[in-house]
Formats: C-alpha cells, structure tokens, sequence
C-alpha cells in the first residue's frame, strides 16, 4: 500500500507549495499538523471533488480515497479565503459543492479546476477577485516586523487570519522540519540541537503530538503512509 507525492515550492507569494498524490490500494494515513489554508482537488472513480483544508493541531488518522489522484495548493501562512473565516474550518476543512471535472464553485463564482502545473494561475485569478486575502498586520509580522499595533491585537489579528496562535504555529512547524530532517537521516541529537529543542525527550514528544511517529520510525520509514512534506525527497514512495 502507498501514497506518492509530489510536491514543489512556489515563486507566488501566496502559495508555500503545490503538491500531486496519487493513491494506491491506500484507505487512510496518518495526518500530520498543519498551519496553512489550503485547496485541494481529486478524482476517483470518474467523479470530481474539491475541498478546502484548513489548520490541524495534532495529528490524527485521515480516510483516503482509494485509487484517486490527488492536486493541492497549499498556501502561505496568513492567506485566507474571504467567504470561509479560518474559525469555520476547524479540523478537517469542508467539501465544495457542486465540483465537475473541468470546474468548483467557491465564493459565489465558479473557477477552473487546476492541475499542478497552473495552481498559481488560479491563485492569481482569486488574489485579482478578492477571494484570497491576507492581513497586512499578520503579514508584516511574519516577516519579521514589528507593527505599531499592541500585542493582543496582534494576537486576536493572527488567531482570525490563520485559526492558531503563534505559539503555535511555531511548535507544529518546528515539529515539521524536525520529521523531515530524521526522514532524511538526520541523528536525532543534531535535530535537538538544530531546531533548539530542550532534549530528545522534548524533540520525542513533539513528535507524537504534531507528526505522530517516533524518530526511529521516520528513520526507517516505518509506520504506514504518512501526509509529510517530501520536497527533498519528491519521487519517495511511503509504504507499509
């Protein structure tokens, strides 16, 4: 049983990353958290599907549907939809109706369905509409600013934008590159110290929380298909 990946950056500043999947006698697999918005289009069995995917605070198990090919948009920290407040997502995301092969209706108007090579034309025609927005106080801090607003409007601005403190944005994403790292080999002593954490205890509890494996099953590839970031490693197949 496997899924395969593959998954590029973007040059738009909207999108983290466009990925494909395609899925192969797989009905489920372990979801790893996640911090950003995102779209995500598939077929199987001659019947189209659309979704929006939104924040994951820990990891979980997630259905798969059997023998279907996957295209998703994953976007940058802070870009949200206008018509789908990040409060309403929760975990999980929600379907959109009335999804055809060649089109999906979103925000009142109905868009073509992209494949992985067009996702930033599309994100391109949402931006011009007003379907994708971003905060400019949530933008700036991202960068690394510091806006002349008080912290809590910062926070309550973060929280609306993307559905998560920044705390914890900061703990899944280190949890992140923390599986990434061991999946390439990385020891877990140089993780520790790489991404500051206190210990490997601590580094090993993140990684139930937020990844859900252990740094030994990263290493080994054990454990079954798992939703990783696999940029470095794209034509990997996960198997169990």
């Amino acid at each position: 049983m496997s899924l395969r990946f593959e998954t590029r950056r973007s040059d738009s500043s909207w999108v983290d990353a466009v990925w494909a999947c395609r899925s192969e006698r797989v009905t489920g697999m372990t979801s790893v958290a996640g911090v950003r918005l995102g779209l995500v289009f598939w077929e199987q069995d001659g019947r189209a599907f659309a979704g929006v995917t939104g924040p994951e605070l820990r990891a979980g198990t997630a259905a798969v549907p059997e023998g279907a090919v996957f295209t998703g948009i994953e976007f940058a920290v802070g870009t949200s939809l206008r018509a789908v407040p990040a409060s309403v997502l929760g975990e999980g995301g929600i379907a959109l109706p009335d999804t055809t092969r060649r089109t999906f209706r979103l925000d009142g108007g109905r868009w073509e369905t992209p494949g992985a090579d067009d996702a930033e034309a599309l994100v391109e025609r949402l931006v011009r509409a007003g379907v994708l927005v971003r905060d400019p106080v949530v933008a700036e801090v991202l960068r690394g600013g510091r806006p002349d607003v008080s912290g809590r409007t910062v926070e309550r601005r973060f929280r609306a934008a993307t559905g998560l403190t920044r705390g914890a944005v900061r703990q899944i994403e280190r949890a992140r590159a923390a599986a990434e790292l061991l999946a390439a080999g990385e020891p877990a002593a140089d993780v520790v110290a790489k991404l500051e954490y206190f210990d490997e205890p601590h580094l090993a509890r993140a990684l139930r929380a937020y990844v859900g494996r252990t740094a030994g099953q990263l290493r080994e590839g054990a454990g079954g298909p798992i939703a990783l970031d696999l940029e470095k490693r794209p034509d990997q197949r996960l198997t169990s």
